[in-house]
């Protein structure tokens, strides 16, 4: 299992562009209903940090994610949208989870 993190800050005024993106992100994933990939985003208090947390099964599903044409799109207006805090990454291990993700203990 991969698990990355991921977070930004944005500038006020690309919110809610980039809450879009990430919407249509999620509608493509959940329309592909590809299992090896668990994936969430969250905005902080501030109202314009996010946080994203992606839980992959293999590489595969890590690359499935990476091709997806909303996530480029994604990622491209990010880049250009003059962000207040760059991504930061972090790859992650898991302790311990309150669901079963992808059938593993």
């Amino acid at each position: 299992m991969i698990i990355v993190k991921v977070t930004y800050t944005t500038s006020t005024s690309f919110v809610e562009t980039n809450q879009k993106n990430i919407k249509a992100v999620m509608t493509d994933l959940q329309n592909a209903n590809h299992t090896g990939i668990n994936y969430n985003a969250c905005i902080c208090a501030d109202q314009k940090t996010f946080i994203h947390t992606a839980f992959f099964n293999s590489d595969d599903d890590q690359r499935f994610l990476n091709e997806l044409p909303s996530f480029r799109h994604f990622q491209e207006q990010l880049k250009a949208s003059g962000l207040e805090v760059p991504p930061k990454q972090e790859i992650l291990s898991l302790v311990g989870s309150s669901n079963n993700i992808f059938n593993q203990n």
